[in-house]
């Protein structure tokens, strides 16, 4: 091909994508917040399409999605959300799936603080727990059901320090604001490491399976960009990046 010809193609090949290109509005849950870091800028590339992305609860979401937000697509921490905004009709059923199960994790910055068997929770001998608010977060009711089943939970009240989401009970136990908290595994573990410190991964029937789901909004019905962010989703690409950060498919 001539290089002008070539040049013509590449032109047109440009403008098309470049005409059929949007723009959807996402709320993510903040537990989500490191993969999607990884996933939006690939996503943009591959299909031309931006994102705006609000990163937060999915108590919040719920509220401000009632209450007319503009999100088109819904990035949940759990699936009740999703659930509850399909029977309200806000969202549509037929487009809503898991795309990942999240682990909740009992951790500290301090080496040799949480031992593997959640002893500490038990020994009490730490000032502050961290963790986010249970009303809200889907991590934070997860944490409150597993101290309940410990017998632990009317005990440690008087010491939790309350995160608004999952992030800012990270950033708490991270920055000794609280000595441990209860976190998302996918904070603290990346490419197969975990992050310095000590850890516990909370055994599974100690809390309800937080089963993350996504969902179209009934804002992004008609919206391109909607359809394929949760296309690219389930794609290899976007499920190499989730496996990554620890999360079960």
């Amino acid at each position: 091909m001539q290089p002008s010809r070539l040049f013509s193609a590449l032109s047109i090949l440009m403008f098309s994508v470049s005409a059929h290109a949007a723009e959807v509005s996402v709320a993510v849950a903040a537990n989500f917040t490191g993969p999607m870091e990884k996933i939006a800028p690939a996503f943009e590339t591959a299909t031309g399409h931006k994102l705006k992305i609000a990163y937060g609860t999915v108590g919040k979401f719920y509220a401000q999605v009632k209450n007319g937000a503009p999100f088109e697509v819904l990035v949940s921490a759990d699936d009740e959300t999703p659930k509850r905004l399909e029977k309200d009709g806000l969202a549509l059923p037929e487009t809503r799936f898991t795309y990942a199960i999240g682990k909740l994790m009992l951790w500290s910055a301090t080496p040799g603080l949480v031992d593997d068997q959640g002893q500490v929770l038990k020994r009490g001998d730490f000032k502050r727990l961290a963790v986010a608010n249970p009303k809200t977060a889907a991590y934070g009711s997860a944490a409150v059901a597993v101290m309940k089943n410990l017998g632990v939970l009317e005990t440690l009240t008087p010491r939790l320090v309350t995160g608004e989401n999952i992030t800012q009970a990270y950033q708490f136990a991270a920055t000794g604001n609280a000595e441990l908290g209860f976190v998302a595994l996918s904070q603290i573990y990346k490419d197969g490491k975990y992050s310095t410190g000590s850890y516990w991964a909370v055994p599974i029937e100690l809390y309800p399976q937080i089963r993350q789901d996504a969902v179209i909004l009934a804002k992004g019905k008609d919206n391109p960009a909607a359809d394929a962010l949760m296309a690219y989703l389930k794609s290899d690409a976007a499920r190499k990046v989730i496996r990554a950060h620890g999360y079960e498919l």
